[in-house]
């Protein structure tokens, strides 16, 4: 059985789909559609000291501060030399020659595993692959947590909801430099590496591009040697399986954990308790000063699973701790006994509703976490910001300002110069805001706190703009209102020393559209951009190994995986008719890989000679799939009119969309729902079924990026925050078309405008063109009235069910433009095709575009983040 048939065999409808439904598109539907893991058995009660019943202490990591005083009452293991020396001896590091490689293999079969001989299959060999690679990622571990432990330095605390790791025991061969010993061990025991790599579950900690990212940058603070630790939640389930069921997405739970995680350690002596509801005492102190005290309420356990992240090429080996929630008392026995069910069960049911709160959660347990490995240093508070550095990879973790502010009390300067803010977008509907009832509810002291910093911030705010209510109105913190809400991003801004955007356009739309007050008040030097990047490592390297070795071959060395500008040396080779057969040759085995796959899982069969034409994007009306399927129903249109000879001529074309609606947005899943019957119409229509055919991917995968050309962004202008997927097809020698938005702008500036094709209205015009269309007469553009009209009659099913769709286009006053730049796009469309004729300078596009993609590495990212916004330095942990 594969990883996909054991994710499939299980299960109904993902029990928080209604949620995620009434949420609509956004982040409250992606974390409406995300469970903390509850475990069955019973824990205990644990203090902020992660102190359990039985007196045990979580031990401080490291060796002891000189400076502690009192070490026989700490509790630290000490050893006098001769046994420090008989543990040295029996800890030395695993060898990763084939014997021993096979070896360690057998080990965790038999001794893990508790399989032998008779007894495995390639389920098995996965995860004692995996338990074999763990043990070399842990001695990496082990001695980079030592290392900084003695050294320590100033770490950055990279803070995110989301982390898609992807799968591991590839990267982490790779990383390692084992998988040649791995390949030829394992083949000795009659494995293949290639399939035990495929039985191994995607980790589902996120939603999409944002956990993606995430990923990136960890890989890459690892490989930089950055003594850093990503902060994040374990989610049990992914935001969901995705099913095509009579065309529409249908939602199912994503049993990432059913089979258990051999990458993670779960560390139940890493716990801290988190206080929600309850109440807020004003109390007097010795020293006769108020305090606030917060009581009662309910409390749940956070516990800590910890993920190690390898470097390339590196013994830094960095560490992502995410958070599990379990109840403090599982099952009260006692009331059970006593008749009184529903009473047994309460807190067991308050835990398992912790997603409503999640995010304070994350944030309290992570602080508690941070400032616990702070202590050891017994270093004065003020020096806390010289020692941490907090980065808010977007809205979702800022309650940890508050957090932080409970915490210190009245240390303001510490709070704002330890955290950081970076800003994933430009649409005010995706801000996050949180009701004031919810929140003096359920944090009733953070909720008191939150109306202390934005008082202090709008009396000093007041005295730079006296008189100015507006301006007051505007940049407040608590949105006043039917009930009052909390501006998330507004708090973000107030307590960060940064805020940052992803892309150039993006930083610029961040300060003159989202916070134009906060500039003017707080000064430009705030702001600042760090273009978004991604990890040569796993999206070249490991997602096309054929490509990364021609490379390799042609450069003498792979040294362009740590410094991606090293591919520039490609381009003198773009001309070269052998290298172009050569490239062009891997690119048509990975079609033909695709071409495989979306047979197998879509029934559809494609040809891999045909241009592949791919988007692949959370859908949403501003990434406008919408436009491009009116697109392809245009060109299938125009396809009927002609003669077998004029479609002789014609560019044999396979479109291809991937991607995931969120549960509750309705528009979003039309989409869906007409690309699907599109394909049933087009795939089946025997005149022009060679020319064009239409596949969507459910679940999509790295399958996606080594292909011809991307057309991943479509975005309105100036509502793309960066598309980094646009720079992973580019990376394996896609060509993109797009609009002028986002990252694609810096892409084009680097890869020369002949090698992108960009189209639309900019973005200085958009405004402009959205109050025409909605005060003045204006027609849908000819060509997409055409598509329209053979929508509404049914050409591509019953047309009541698009009805709602094709209002967004005429009632809705078409707000996402989509009629202004559609014969732009027509056009676009047909010079592309002529250049996919000429396949010598196809190939030159292709070569040049991939290497010319240096500055999109997420390394370089990183280091503009550690010197510019972190101010932290490598630490390199000695090889030997």
């Amino acid at each position: 059985m594969t990883a996909k048939q054991r994710k499939s065999s299980t299960g109904a409808a993902a029990p928080l789909a209604a949620a995620a439904a009434a949420a609509g598109p956004g982040p409250a539907a992606a974390a409406a559609t995300l469970a903390l893991h509850i475990a069955a058995p019973p824990l205990y009660s644990a203090s902020s000291n992660a102190t359990n019943p039985n007196g045990r202490t979580r031990s401080s990591t490291g060796p002891p501060p000189v400076s502690a005083g009192g070490l026989d009452k700490l509790p630290f293991w000490s050893a006098d030399d001769k046994v420090l020396e008989r543990w040295n001896a029996m800890t030395l590091e695993e060898l990763n020659d084939e014997d021993s490689v096979a070896r360690s293999f057998c080990r965790h079969a038999t001794k893990t595993l508790a399989r032998g001989s008779y007894n495995m299959d390639n389920f098995a060999a996965y995860f004692a692959a995996a338990h074999s690679v763990r043990d070399r990622l842990l001695d990496h571990w082990n001695a980079t947590q030592n290392y900084h432990s003695a050294k320590n330095p100033k770490r950055i605390y990279y803070m995110s909801l989301e982390f898609l790791l992807g799968r591991t025991l590839d990267n982490a061969m790779l990383n390692l430099s084992v998988k040649k010993s791995f390949n030829s061990a394992l083949g000795g025991l009659g494995f293949r590496l290639e399939d035990l790599i495929e039985e191994e579950m995607d980790a589902a900690l996120g939603n999409g591009g944002l956990g993606r990212l995430a990923a990136c940058f960890m890989d890459s603070m690892a490989t930089l040697d950055y003594p850093a630790w990503g902060y994040g939640i374990r989610y049990q389930y992914g935001i969901f399986q995705q099913r095509i069921m009579d065309g529409y997405q249908t939602e199912f739970p994503d049993y990432w954990l059913n089979f258990g995680n051999p990458w993670e350690i779960e560390r139940l002596d890493v716990c801290y308790e988190i206080r929600f509801r309850g109440h807020v005492n004003k109390i007097t102190d010795a020293s006769g000063r108020a305090r606030y005290v917060w009581e009662g309420g309910e409390k749940v356990l956070a516990i800590a699973y910890d993920n190690p992240i390898p470097g390339f090429e590196t013994k830094n080996c960095i560490n992502i701790r995410l958070w599990s929630s379990k109840p403090t008392k599982e099952f009260d026995f006692a009331s059970f006994n006593d008749g009184n069910y529903d009473k047994s069960v309460e807190e067991q049911k308050a835990a398992e509703n912790i997603t409503a709160c999640f995010q304070y959660f994350f944030v309290s347990a992570t602080l508690q976490d941070v400032i616990r490995r702070f202590k050891k240093s017994n270093l004065a508070w003020n020096q806390f910001p010289n020692q941490v550095s907090i980065q808010l990879n977007d809205t979702h973790p800022t309650l940890g300002i508050a957090e932080l502010q409970r915490i210190l009390v009245d240390e303001e300067d510490i709070v704002t110069k330890t955290y950081s803010f970076t800003n994933h977008t430009v649409l005010p509907e995706a801000l996050e805001k949180w009701a004031v009832p919810l929140m003096q509810d359920l944090l009733p002291r953070l909720m008191m706190i939150i109306f202390d910093i934005n008082l202090f911030f709008l009396q000093k705010v007041e005295r730079v703009f006296p008189g100015d209510r507006e301006r007051l109105r505007r940049m407040s913190i608590v949105e006043e209102g039917q009930p009052q809400f909390i501006r998330m991003a507004f708090l973000a801004v107030v307590g960060s020393h940064t805020v940052n955007g992803v892309a150039a356009l993006h930083s610029e739309l961040v300060k003159s559209m989202l916070f134009q007050d906060f500039v003017e008040y707080f000064g430009e030097a705030r702001f600042t951009n760090v273009t978004n990047g991604v990890t040569p490592r796993r999206w070249l390297h490991q997602a096309n190994p054929r490509l990364s070795e021609l490379i390799v071959q042609k450069l003498g060395n792979d040294d362009f995986l740590k410094n991606l500008g090293e591919l520039q040396k490609l381009k003198k080779f773009s001309t070269d008719p052998a290298f172009q057969k050569q490239w062009m040759e891997i690119k048509y085995r990975n079609k033909v890989r695709l071409a495989q796959h979306i047979q197998i899982h879509c029934g559809v069969d494609v040809s891999p000679d045909a241009l592949f034409d791919i988007q692949c994007k959370r859908f949403h009306e501003y990434k406008r799939q919408f436009m491009n399927i009116l697109g392809v129903i245009h060109r299938y249109k125009k396809l009927k009119e002609m003669s077998k000879e004029e479609l002789s001529k014609q560019v044999k074309k396979v479109v291809i969309f991937a991607g995931k609606s969120a549960p509750g947005y309705y528009i979003a899943k039309l989409i869906i729902k007409l690309i699907n019957n599109a394909a049933t119409v087009l795939n089946e229509d025997p005149q022009t079924s060679e020319y064009l055919k239409l596949v969507f991917i459910p679940n999509y995968n790295k399958l996606l990026f080594p292909q011809v050309i991307s057309r991943s962004t479509f975005s309105t202008a100036g509502t793309e925050a960066s598309g980094t997927s646009n720079m992973k097809f580019v990376l394996n020698g896609g060509l993109i078309i797009g609009t002028v938005d986002g990252a694609n702008i810096e892409i084009g500036e680097e890869v020369g405008e002949e090698n992108i094709w960009l189209f639309g209205t900019l973005t200085p015009d958009v405004e402009d063109v959205r109050h025409a269309q909605r005060y003045r007469p204006t027609v849908l553009d000819p060509a997409l009235d055409l598509v329209v009209k053979a929508i509404q009659h049914g050409e591509f099913g019953e047309p009541s069910i698009f009805e709602p769709l094709i209002s967004t286009l005429t009632f809705g006053h078409d707000f996402y433009i989509i009629s202004k730049d559609f014969q732009a796009y027509l056009e676009t469309l047909a010079t592309i095709d002529t250049a996919y004729k000429d396949k010598a300078a196809w190939a030159k596009r292709s070569i040049n575009a991939a290497a010319s993609m240096g500055k999109f590495s997420s390394d370089r990212s990183i280091q503009d983040y550690a010197q510019n916004i972190w101010h932290i330095k490598p630490v390199t942990v000695p090889k030997e």
